[in-house]
């Protein structure tokens, strides 16, 4: 992917030596992380959206068979960053599960995993739509939404722009104009007031940041970091198209 250059729009980011975008948001400084995740150095907190965990049992079900590895792979991704930072907070941004059922379904050794990540540190379930009853049997506290670092982290955005804001559940992609034809992921975006954050599942999917679903969140064009191959991109609103 060609990054293209968000400068016009007076971003103040820049990229850091592990490929991540450096940046603020609403005043706070925060890494934008090529795995998805959102780091705020000030309350080293790790925050990730829209796990949805499960989600291929939940098809299973339901008689489509996807390979059942989802929640294995997701979970191994978030351990990874847990020992690259290691954080004194993990915050779950909601539809941590991908539905009421799903804790129910975790293998022995997935439950196991997601109490590590409460081992020695602070974990927060902000519950979401698919997950609004938050976890039962694991441990962690579970919040509707939560402060830090001068932010308000929630599950789903509000509409107009949310000075501060930080949420997830509209997955946002980026397809980006290419020299031959174009090239889409997932992707932060944000306007320095707020952001919304690419879902983490291996199975979660994503909505191109042009679709209407985004109209009215910000109030100036928006830069997505768009993930790729060991960095994130910087691009440009006018550089995005939709699918």
């Amino acid at each position: 992917m060609n990054a293209v250059t968000a400068r016009a729009f007076a971003y103040d980011y820049s990229q850091s030596d592990c490929g991540a975008l450096r940046t603020r948001i609403g005043g706070a400084e925060a890494l934008l992380r090529c795995s998805g995740a959102l780091w705020l150095a000030g309350e080293r907190a790790l925050v990730v959206a829209d796990l949805h965990l499960e989600k291929g049992s939940s098809y299973a079900a339901r008689g489509q068979m996807l390979p059942p590895y989802d929640t294995r792979e997701t979970l191994k991704r978030l351990a990874a960053e847990v020992e690259a930072l290691t954080p004194a907070m993990v915050v779950l941004l909601g539809d941590t599960f991908h539905d009421r059922k799903s804790e129910a379904r975790l293998a022995a050794d997935d439950a196991e995993r997601l109490r590590e990540l409460a081992r020695g540190r602070t974990l927060v379930w902000v519950v979401g739509n698919h997950d609004a009853d938050g976890p039962h049997a694991l441990p962690g506290e579970t919040a509707d939404e939560l402060e830090l670092c001068g932010l308000t982290l929630r599950h789903e955005p509000r509409a107009s722009p949310q000075p501060g804001e930080v949420s997830g559940h509209l997955h946002p992609a980026a397809r980006v104009k290419a020299t031959r034809g174009s090239v889409r992921r997932r992707c932060f975006i944000t306007d320095s007031e707020r952001a919304i954050l690419p879902a983490f599942g291996a199975y979660a999917g994503g909505l191109n940041v042009r679709d209407k679903a985004f109209d009215g969140l910000f109030a100036r064009p928006p830069l997505a970091g768009a993930l790729g191959n060991g960095r994130v991109h910087a691009v440009g609103w006018r550089s995005l198209v939709g699918d």
